[in-house]
């Protein structure tokens, strides 16, 4: 699950988007490697790592190698999305030590055996309408002394240059402010929706937690772009295009168009200037008691 930079609809099929959701987990694999070898030195040892919001399970197998002694379970509401995790556990043979757990955030922790002495909650919790009861439903599913990770914000991912050279120089930066105001609907539109200003550290605090740390990592895949970087971008400019194009003028429609038309020259199927840049940010906090 993600935020703006992931999904652009109200009413996601996350069964469908499976495959797509796990290329785009395996493209950010390198971002996600960083960010959990930095909290492989904030946290030791863990028993019980909890993934909260798993998707397809690849952070969650990333977690499994980053913590060899450790035991992880996957927490999905989407059974197909599970199914994939345990294969991919199976693949990276770490099955022995790794379940899942299918129902929606946050009540289904409550069905966890134990505690957690970590829980890593990435791109979950902006999909639940009271985003500091959610906070406070991981803070009670932690061991004293466990840890939450919470990767949330960072910067919108980029793509293409300022001017692309077809339609109006700009694009990318048009299509990210209609994200935003695509993402306030989406958060507004959830059930039990409570606004709530997104001061992480101190919402971890309300949440009975000592913040510990804050970290931002940069997945930078220059230009040209590989096979999977490309078609990560044209299903992202794809969901653009359904989710969010109302809200654009008709020639920054016409060049969504161009940009995903495969026999286009300047499509991002075939241009040479495409690539991907962002940064996602982590937060880390405590249960002291």
């Amino acid at each position: 699950m993600a935020k703006h930079h992931h999904d652009h609809h109200t009413d996601i099929d996350w069964a469908a988007m499976a495959p797509q959701m796990e290329a785009q987990a395996e493209l950010f694999q390198p971002l996600h490697a960083r960010a959990l070898a930095w909290l492989g030195r904030e946290v030791t040892e863990p028993g019980l790592i909890v993934d909260a919001g798993s998707g397809p399970g690849v952070v969650s197998c990333l977690l499994a190698d980053t913590f060899e002694g450790a035991r992880v379970v996957a927490v999905d509401g989407v059974e197909p999305l599970l199914e994939r995790a345990r294969a991919r556990a199976e693949r990276h043979g770490v099955a022995d030590r790794f379940g899942t757990l299918a129902g929606e955030l946050p009540d289904v922790l409550d069905q966890l055996d134990y505690p957690a002495d970590l829980l890593w909650a990435s791109r979950s919790l902006h999909h639940l309408g009271d985003q500091r009861g959610g906070l406070a439903a991981f803070a009670e599913r932690l061991a004293p002394g466990g840890t939450l990770a919470l990767m949330e914000g960072g910067l919108p991912v980029r793509f293409l240059p300022r001017d692309i050279g077809i339609g109006r120089p700009g694009l990318q930066a048009r299509l990210n402010a209609a994200e935003e105001e695509w993402f306030t609907e989406m958060r507004a539109s959830l059930p039990g929706h409570v606004a709530q200003a997104e001061d992480w550290p101190a919402l971890l605090a309300a949440a009975g937690l000592k913040h510990t740390g804050t970290r931002s990592f940069l997945l930078d895949l220059p230009a040209p772009a590989s096979d999977q970087a490309r078609a990560y971008v044209a299903a992202y400019l794809s969901r653009l295009r359904e989710g969010i194009a109302e809200s654009l003028d008709a020639t920054d429609r016409s060049t969504l168009d161009r940009l995903l038309d495969p026999d286009d020259a300047a499509s991002v199927h075939r241009r040479p200037d495409v690539f991907v840049l962002t940064a996602d940010t982590v937060y880390t906090a405590v249960r002291t008691s």
